[in-house]
Order: C-alpha cells, then structure tokens, then sequence
C-alpha cells in the first residue's frame, strides 16, 4: 500500500500522473500564482455578484456582473463564457470556476474576443498601463458600486430590524392580554 502511494507521488512528480482533487478545495493550494490579497479580492468579488448567495454564479448573475462592469453580452456569449470555464457541466460558476478564469487569463489560454478575457481585464488594473490617474479612476468606481450594495444591505438590514420590533411588541401585547384576562376569569 506505502509502496504504490509512493509509486504515485513520485509519477505525480515526474508529470506522468495528475494529483486528485481533494474533496475539499482550499484557493490558496490550488492557485499558488495568486496572492491571498488577490484571492481574497476575488472572494469579495465573487460573492458581490452572488446575489442568490448560494455559492454559485449563474447566467443571470453573470449577465447582472457584465453589466455593471460595462461591458454586456449576448444570452448565447453569457452562456458560452460558463462553458468555457464549467468543469462539473452544471451551468453555473463555483468560485473555484470564477478563479479559473483569472488563471487562464493569466497563462494567456483565453481566446482576445472571449467574454472571459473582458472580465479578467475588467476586474483587475494595472497601473503601469493605466497611470495612476487611471486606477485612482477604476477604485472611486469600485467604491461606489460597493457603497451601492452596502445601501441595499442596510435597507434590507432595517426592514429585518423593523419586523422583529413589531414582533416584540406583539409578544408584550399577548402578555398583557393574557394578564389582563386572567384579572376578569378569577
């Protein structure tokens, strides 16, 4: 049993083999050509756009993602984009997807007129092309968009809010209703 696992590492390698996936995926490990302040900001990104908060990304989402990043697809583009990156073929970006997508653009395997590039070139900025005035430019956007959401989440936070107020004050108003009934019934 030793001997084939170290039959295996050792074909792993020497690339005659390819490493299992492991059950549960860690960013980190799998992309090591990222820095976790990159993948973090990726995280940030990912879950902005997950509107359905259920740790995927699907069309609808995506199309909502291209757009506000300024640059909108056709359904039949959106579709092809998933595709392009989809490994478990259910028609939706995991976070893991969502990475590869950097890292193709990164190792140059995504097609110039591919959606995926667009994105890529869309969610990072590099000074260096763009100047200072640029990323100054690209970040006050970003903030804004952010700040966008953060007004949503706070609405919905005080409407959260409000209905638990309203339900207090109904428990307090049984309470005083049962006291009150059980002044008369004795």
């Amino acid at each position: 049993e030793l001997s084939a696992k170290l039959c295996r590492r050792q074909d792993i390698n020497e690339g005659a083999a390819q490493p299992r996936r492991a059950a549960v995926f860690n960013p980190y490990t799998e992309f090591k050509e990222f820095s976790r302040r990159q993948i973090k900001d990726m995280e940030r990104m990912f879950r902005l756009y997950d509107s359905g908060r259920d740790g995927y990304i699907d069309l609808m989402e995506l199309k909502l993602m291209m757009e506000k990043l300024g640059a909108p697809q056709t359904h039949l583009g959106l579709k092809n984009m998933i595709k392009e990156v989809d490994e478990d073929f259910d028609g939706k970006l995991s976070f893991r997807e969502f990475l590869l997508i950097f890292h193709k653009a990164a190792a140059g395997e995504l097609e110039e007129d591919s959606g995926l590039l667009t994105l890529a070139k869309l969610s990072e900025i590099d000074v260096s092309i763009e100047g200072v005035k640029g990323a100054k430019n690209f970040f006050e956007a970003k903030v804004q968009a952010l700040s966008s959401a953060s007004k949503f989440e706070a609405e919905i936070k005080a409407e959260q809010d409000e209905r638990k107020r309203e339900e207090e004050e109904r428990k307090h108003r049984r309470a005083a209703f049962r006291e009150l009934k059980s002044a008369f019934t004795q």
